[in-house]
Parts: structure tokens; C-alpha cells; sequence
């Protein structure tokens, strides 16, 4: 199943992305539901996939997180089922996320899916992420209100809602339509009847997470291990105060930390490429050897890579899974770049030996595989 997305990216960048929400009508010309609502169901009763039930009944939200063992006591209104990182376990969803991929890929989040009968929905609230919301089956209205200082509170320990706010887009999505809503713009969605909605979801990192990630690659590595020093010590009149000069010379050692640029593109490589959801990884059982993966390439087998992988090329540095890739540059280009293998895209690499033992262990890993 493939999906052809009808959008103007250059248009959009320059007056929507992380400016203000849009509606994209007919996005999906031809839009067919990847997935099942039954489906959906089973993967939120696997413990890998995170996935969680709201429901908003007699004017009580209650939240839930999987993996759940069956819906059977649920009713026929007033609640949802959301599947995060749907892309990592089912294929045909994954392909969703395909044509996003003029986006930077280290900016893609995952794709989560809602289920929602009649009266379903989260509640109002505020992502500090860009989301493109699409329709699938069903009706469902959404408001999305301008950015500004909304209080926040909590209905239920998990969740997070706004306070009521005045909409600037109030909309009956169809099939196929998308919502576009950058960070700081609240929404709230309502359900009319049984609906699907896909969530492809793109996030920064904030800075507290990059200062924390770095100072634990800084202590991994033993990074900073210099001490202040001070041989230009002066006597002085205020022994209480730290004078402006020491405190700028304290953070110029902290900054020049952060200046090394291979220390820095290793750490950042390392972090970006992690994945924030499980990804289903199959190591292969018995391992291919490595004359097995050049015969199958060779009579033109295709390598597909692992749905939700990150692989990324930080500076001079490929990184697949937080780890560091030893490939020349053709080869490593080509696995960054496509999600998909032929012994063409590889070039001469299958004529070198480093290059196949180190694409035959990305197989054994199950970062890579063979189409039955």
C-alpha cells in the first residue's frame, strides 16, 4: 500500500511549518485505512507498543496505559484508544510516514493512531511538537485555538488539558483531509461516529534533555576532566563574592566542552539516533553468513530496513541505534538514505569484504532484512 500525498512542500514550509495550523483538504486524494480498528486493538494488547485508553464519562476523564487484555467492558460511547509508534509494528502503516520524508528524518517522532467512538477524544490540551493529524473512516470535528498563555491542568494524573479557548480553525475533518498544528496551538477533537485518525508526529529535543544527554556521554567518556584554575589570583577586598571574570570563566569551560565538534557530532549522533519507542527487532536465528547475503543481493533480493530504525549522518559519522557506523561513505550514504537495498544502490561495495561482514552483522541484528 502506498500513499500519495498531495501537498505543496515548498508553500507549506514557508508559511506554515511552526508558524500556524492549516488545513490541507484532500491531502490524501485516494485515502484507504492502512489499518483495522481490530487491528489496532490487538497491538495495544502487546507489551512493546504503548498504548493507552481515555475515556470521559458522567464528566470524569479516566486514562489508562496498556498493554490491555480485552475492551469488552467499554460501552459504545465516550472513549479512545491511542497506539503510539505504530510504524515500528505494522507495516502497512509505516508506509504513512513515507511521504514525510522530505522533512529532516531526525525530526520524526512516530506515527500514532487513535481509535475513537461517538463522543471520544483526549480532551483540550497542548503538544510542544508539529503533528500532522489525517483523517481516516468516521467524522470528526477538531478546534484548534491560537497560541497564547492557556492554564493548564490535570483532570486525571495522566493527562494534561487547557483551559477553554476561542478557535481559529473549528472544522469537520473528511477522509483523507489533514490537520497541521505546530507547537503551542491548542486543540481539542470531538467524535461523531466511529472514527481512525494517524499522527505523524515530528519533535525537537528541548534544551534540558540535550545538557543532561551530554553530560552523561561527558561522564561515559570522561569528558571535562580539567579543574578551574586561577593562577592570576589577586588579593581581594570581598572574599564572599565570585567575581564577574570567575563566573565567565566557568562558563567558557563549560562551553568549551560543548566546542569540540567530534566530541560533540559523536554525542549528538548517539543521541538522535536512539529511538524513543521499542522497535521490533528480530535478531536472525541461525545468522547468515556472509557469502549467503552477497549470493541474495546478487540475484536481486531487496534489503528493507527495519520500520522506525533511525539512521542518520551526523558530520562526517553515520549512526544507526545510538551506535556509530564503520562503512565508506557510498555505502553508508546509501543505507541512510534508502529504506531499501539492491546490490545496485550498494555500488562496488559487495566487492568489499569490511562492507559486507559489517552489513551482513546489521542483518544478524535484524536492523535489515530479507523480503520473504
Amino acid at each position: 500500500m502506498s500513499f500519495q500525498l498531495n501537498l505543496n512542500w515548498p508553500e507549506f514550509l514557508a508559511n506554515y511549518w511552526q508558524k500556524k495550523p492549516v488545513v490541507l483538504k484532500r491531502a490524501f486524494p485516494d485515502f484507504v485505512d492502512p489499518i483495522t480498528p481490530d487491528e489496532l486493538a490487538g497491538l495495544a494488547m502487546e507489551p512493546e507498543v504503548d498504548s493507552r485508553l481515555v475515556s470521559h464519562k458522567n464528566g470524569q476523564w479516566q486514562a489508562s496505559n496498556g498493554p490491555f487484555e480485552h475492551f469488552d467492558d467499554l460501552g459504545e460511547t465516550d472513549w479512545s484508544l491511542l497506539a503510539q509508534a505504530v510504524n515500528h509494528w505494522h507495516a502497512p502503516s509505516a508506509e504513512l510516514v513515507r511521504p514525510f520524508r522530505v522533512l529532516p528524518d531526525w525530526r520524526l517522532d512516530d506515527l500514532m493512531i487513535s481509535f475513537s467512538v461517538p463522543g471520544g477524544g483526549v480532551g483540550p490540551h497542548i503538544d510542544q511538537y508539529d503533528v500532522f493529524i489525517i483523517q481516516g473512516m468516521g467524522r470528526r470535528r477538531w478546534r484548534v485555538g491560537d497560541k497564547l498563555p492557556l492554564k493548564q491542568h490535570c483532570p486525571h494524573p495522566a493527562l494534561l488539558h487547557c483551559e477553554p479557548f476561542t478557535p481559529i480553525i473549528d472544522v469537520e475533518m473528511e477522509i483523507g483531509d489533514i490537520l497541521y498544528i505546530p507547537p503551542g496551538f491548542p486543540h481539542d477533537g470531538f467524535t461523531f461516529e466511529t472514527t481512525l485518525n494517524y499522527s505523524v508526529g515530528f519533535r525537537g529535543p528541548n534544551g534540558r534533555d540535550l545538557i543532561s544527554s551530554f553530560a552523561d556521554y561527558a561522564l561515559e567518556n570522561d569528558l571535562g576532566s580539567e579543574h578551574y584554575s586561577d593562577p592570576d589570583l589577586t588579593l581581594r577586598e570581598h572574599p564572599e563574592r565570585v567575581e564577574v571574570h570567575e563566573l565567565e570563566r566557568l562558563r567558557t569551560m563549560m562551553i568549551e566542552m560543548i566546542n569540540q565538534p567530534e566530541d560533540f557530532n559523536n554525542w549528538f549522533g548517539r543521541f538522535i539516533s536512539t529511538p524513543r519507542h521499542e522497535l521490533d527487532v528480530a535478531p536472525v536465528e541461525p545468522p547468515f553468513e556472509q557469502s549467503e547475503v552477497v549470493n541474495a543481493l546478487l540475484d536481486g533480493e531487496v534489503l528493507t530496513r527495519l520500520s522506525g530504525l533511525r539512521v542518520l549522518r551526523v558530520g562526517d559519522s553515520v549512526f544507526i541505534n545510538s551506535e556509530k557506523l564503520e562503512m565508506p561513505d557510498t555505502q553508508a550514504d546509501a543505507l541512510c538514505h534508502y529504506t531499501e537495498i539492491t546490490r545496485e544502490t550498494l555500488g562496488d561495495g559487495l566487492q568489499n569484504p569490511a562492507v559486507v561482514a559489517e552489513l551482513t552483522a546489521l542483518i544478524n541484528q535484524g536492523y535489515w532484512y530479507f523480503e520473504e
